[in-house]
């Protein structure tokens, strides 16, 4: 053998040495029982100090324990924690009705075992008789049950498409019963690491399966109906669009797809057209945009599980904190998606509005298209509040999922959209009456109205935009404003100039004050601490950014604003260069002006000739030892 065969042997039998034993290491950091709690202290298991950067943080939210890097915080969002809770809490309750039909009881920890059913025995011998002979029946004929952390053979297939850490895997699989696997996926080999040492350290190894994968390509691999998911989860960072043409079809008939949109910013009319390359409608901005992205949602997911004779149905539709996230179920039908469009999308003879606002004067604006019919399921959403009311240890945001939810239940299901106290006040620039006085005058006048999980001062009315005005109107009597202020072309001087037909009463009636608001509950979240909101997008290969986040959003504080101009370094800069008129004779401010009525030199103008001049006047300072300047007309 050659001496450079023997030297590439060599190599490679070293290379694979070193490969071998770096996997066996791994395995056994992971099987170590050891391992997790050297990783807390953020030391190695012989003892040795790690530097800072791989130092982990252990963090523990409902019955799971997770592991993730202190130095990158996109493993973990405490602000999502009411998001997973309400999660937990849904599937739960989806797995009681779609495992109830099969005959299979969930048990829940911490609900009371069901009532046994009392049988009067008292009638026949034979009856009794009979009665004790079946006291003892057979294993088979009892019935199933699915507890939390067991593997249920005719339970849910549930599929976290991007799962980073795979806390919220680990949390179905330690707080769901009836279920028969978790895939925890996502595209980085440092999350997966993170998912396999999280899943061995809740020990749920035998439901959660961690896999790499793009969850795009994940969902196309299960279209077939016998591979599909009961459950799909998509928790993305910003937009989920990539991810919808895919989760609607490898979800299963009637299974449950839960998708979280973060990109709020879209949502709520910042950018329409961004939002309607995405999700096939244009935004609004307005006070009632957390609905409008709702609604946004809701069709775009509609429109696409349209393209495969599917259509959804939704559960629970929530708007909190920076996001939205919306529970819904996929169907198939051609017949009922031929419906779908012809009440949607049915032909008109004209446009429903004139151009211009019969009230204000102003032009209309046109979006959409968006979802026009209830967003909850008022059934299932009384079902997940009960439970969630009768074991309130269950979850930590517990007290805020009732809140939450007991306002949806009070919400108008087919009412769409709302107003707020303020945007009717300040449209015609009166003092803002009291929500109870706003309220009583709609149920006074014979209409429904009710709150708005979405915002805080919402109204929901089934009353027409001219009762509401003529509401306002006589509000507006009481405290009257000064017309002469008022331009004829506003909004409120064209909104005022019109008595009001109908006579508004704003005596507090007794059924103004909605049942949550009696009860005092925890109905929106109010910020706890500074920089409420979502963290920053991964980096790749799951490292940190290079400056702490902090410093960073000082760094990016008002940096669209110009700063201030400092007027003494302005006026000496001017003056460094000639004035046209003195030069022509014309310049009549002596000493004032800004410019110099020095001749120059013929060296200066040479100079002054070869420089690249800026053309307008209005551009800022040069810093020092800068040779170019405005010209001077």
């Amino acid at each position: 053998m050659s001496r450079a065969k023997i030297v590439l042997w060599l190599s490679l039998t070293l290379r694979s040495s070193c490969s071998l034993c770096r996997a066996r290491f791994i395995k056994g950091q992971l099987q170590t029982p050891g391992y997790p709690a050297a990783m807390e202290n953020g030391t190695m298991p012989c003892g040795e100090k790690r530097p800072p950067e791989d130092q982990e943080t252990t963090v523990t939210e409902g019955a799971a324990r997770i592991v993730f890097p202190s130095a990158n915080e996109v493993f973990y969002n405490p602000v999502q924690e009411f998001n997973r809770d309400l999660t937990c809490a849904v599937i739960t309750e989806f797995a009681r009705i779609q495992l109830g039909a099969k005959g299979i009881q969930i048990k829940v920890p911490g609900e009371k075992d069901v009532q046994k059913v009392v049988v009067d025995l008292s009638e026949q011998e034979e009856d009794k008789a009979e009665l004790k002979e079946g006291a003892n029946v057979a294993p088979g004929d009892q019935p199933q049950t699915a507890a939390v952390g067991e593997i249920c053979e005719e339970g849910l297939r549930v599929l976290e498409g991007l799962a980073a850490s795979g806390l919220r895997s680990i949390r179905f699989a330690r707080e769901v019963p009836g279920l028969r696997s978790v895939i925890a996926n996502d595209a980085s080999p440092r999350a997966v690491d993170l998912i396999r040492h999280n899943v061995q350290l809740n020990k749920v190894a035998h439901l959660v399966q961690p896999s790499q994968a793009d969850a795009r390509m994940l969902m196309y691999q299960h279209q077939r109906v016998s591979e599909r998911f009961e459950v799909i989860d998509l928790d993305p960072y910003g937009s989920p669009a990539p991810f919808l043409d895919a989760a609607v079809q490898a979800v299963s008939e009637g299974g449950l797809l839960c998708v979280t949109c973060t990109d709020m910013a879209v949502l709520a009319g910042n950018s329409g057209e961004t939002c309607y390359s995405k999700y096939g409608a244009m935004a609004l901005k307005s006070r009632a945009c957390h609905e409008m992205a709702l609604r946004i949602v809701l069709h775009s997911l509609d429109l696409r599980a349209n393209c495969y004779q599917r259509f959804v149905v939704p559960l629970l539709s929530i708007s909190a904190d920076f996001y939205v996230r919306v529970f819904v179920r996929v169907f198939t039908g051609q017949a009922k998606v031929k419906a779908s469009a012809r009440v949607k999308f049915s032909p008109d003879c004209g446009p429903p509005v004139a151009p211009e606002c019969e009230h204000c004067g102003q032009r209309h604006q046109l979006g959409g298209p968006l979802w026009a019919e209830p967003i909850h399921d008022l059934d299932f959403v009384g079902r997940v509040l009960e439970a969630v009311s009768t074991n309130p240890g269950r979850f930590h945001t517990s007290e805020r999922i009732r809140g939450v939810l007991s306002v949806v239940t009070e919400e108008l299901p087919d009412v769409p959209l709302y107003y707020t106290l303020d945007q009717l006040s300040s449209t015609i620039h009166c003092s803002t009456p009291s929500l109870l006085q706003l309220r009583s005058a709609l149920l006074h006048a014979g209409f429904r109205v009710s709150l708005s999980h979405a915002c805080k001062n919402a109204v929901k009315t089934d009353a027409p935009a001219s009762a509401l005005w003529d509401i306002m109107r006589c509000w507006e009597k009481g405290c009257p404003v000064k017309r002469e202020r008022l331009s004829e072309t506003s909004p409120a001087f064209r909104i005022l100039s019109v008595e009001p037909r109908l006579q508004a009463s704003f005596t507090i009636r007794d059924d103004a004050n909605p049942s949550s608001r009696q009860r005092g509950l925890k109905r929106f979240q109010a910020n706890p601490e500074a920089n409420w909101g979502p963290r920053p997008r991964a980096r790749p290969g799951g490292k940190a950014g290079g400056e702490a986040m902090g410093d960073r959003r000082r760094l990016l504080q008002n940096k669209r604003k110009e700063p201030a101009e400092d007027l003494v370094q302005r006026a000496a800069w001017l003056k460094t260069f000639p004035c046209k008129r003195f030069k022509e004779g014309t310049c009549q401010r002596g000493n004032q002006c800004c410019y110099s009525h020095r001749l120059p030199t013929p060296e200066a103008t040479a100079e002054a000739t070869s420089t690249n001049c800026p053309q307008t006047l209005n551009q800022s300072p040069p810093g020092p030892g800068a040779t170019t300047g405005p010209g001077v007309d």
